[in-house]
């Protein structure tokens, strides 16, 4: 363990993401189990995602995934990385979290995202098509009205209002600004394009107003990380979610995830050897003594106070040996 990461928090994002030749409900059976994997080895907080309509992916209801993950765990924060505001009635989602508020105090996080759907059939599906991601600092503002109590329509949110769900805002690009005017905490990825993600934590920290959510700029880092035995097999974790990526970028459907042998041993063509050596291009993997030291430059690059790790793979018991491996190197437990 270094000092710079003895100081920082350690958390997980699992996304649910479905396997060849398994059945998608055994991917969020997985999830829970990770949660309580995660839980016991000291992690500060577990979220899940929201896909809709994605092959690759089971996680389409993060509330009630949230609901079923907090209630098989005790001690670690459940949250939601994140819900796609753009997708929901505001008031809807307030009341969602104040229901997951009251059945687990203390516990929920209420993590916001402004994607709209994942192809145009999604959307059409949703009722939503890209510009409602326009107005995202708009429905923001009116989801944490009705936790304060102050919306026009003389509507009272039941339970949320007056309980302290605490938010934070997923962002790239625009995102930045719109945590910073909130004075939210901030969830920011990826860690492949470093220069990308410190320019938007600048933009973040320069231009925060303090609120009742957060008196000083709080960010989190997001990102894959594999550690194993060898470098080689660390990056044989990245295997998989690197060709899944690479599929839907040429594809255009993002598919369950297959063994990494069996993705070593596929013909890809020029352009999909492109994607999926991007995807494997500045990961974080290796041993422990090398995540650990690529880890410790992350934080003092960004200041960061919490690392959000996103790793996918097919090999289960890889996935929990690394993150067995990661606890260790920050000194959980």
């Amino acid at each position: 363990m270094t000092p710079a990461l003895s100081s920082i928090r350690l958390s997980v994002l699992d996304r649910s993401r479905t396997r060849e030749g398994h059945p998608t409900p055994e991917a969020l059976q997985n999830t829970v189990r990770l949660a309580q994997h995660t839980e016991r080895l000291g992690y500060h907080r577990f979220w899940v995602a929201e896909h809709h309509g994605v092959p690759g992916v089971a996680g389409s209801a993060p509330t009630v995934l949230a609901a079923a993950i907090a209630a098989a765990t005790h001690t670690i924060r459940v949250g939601t990385g994140g819900v796609m505001l753009p997708n929901h009635r505001p008031l809807v989602v307030a009341e969602q979290f104040g229901v997951l508020e009251s059945l687990f105090p203390g516990r929920i996080d209420m993590g916001l995202g402004r994607s709209v759907g994942f192809t145009d059939g999604v959307r059409k599906a949703l009722g939503r098509d890209k510009d409602d991601a326009e107005d995202f600092a708009g429905q923001l503002e009116e989801l944490l009205g009705w936790f304060r109590g102050t919306s026009p329509t003389g509507v009272r949110a039941r339970p949320a209002e007056g309980l302290a769900v605490p938010p934070f805002v997923l962002a790239m690009g625009e995102g930045a600004d719109i945590a910073a005017r909130a004075g939210l905490p901030m969830v920011i990825g990826d860690l492949r394009d470093r220069d990308r993600m410190r320019r938007g934590i600048d933009r973040y920290r320069a231009g925060f107003r303090p609120s009742a959510w957060a008196e000083e700029p709080y960010v989190v880092v997001s990102g894959t990380v594999a550690v194993a035995d060898t470098p080689e097999q660390a990056r044989r974790i990245l295997l998989p979610e690197a060709w899944a990526m690479a599929y839907s970028r040429t594809h255009g459907t993002f598919p369950p995830l297959a063994p990494a042998e069996e993705v070593e041993r596929r013909t890809m063509t020029a352009r999909e050897r492109d994607f999926y050596e991007s995807g494997l291009t500045g990961q974080v993997y290796g041993t422990e003594e090398q995540v650990a030291h690529e880890l410790e430059s992350v934080v003092k690059e960004t200041g960061a106070q919490e690392i959000l790790v996103t790793t996918s793979t097919y090999d289960r018991e890889a996935l929990l040996d690394s993150y067995r491996r990661l606890a260790r190197i920050a000194g959980l437990g």
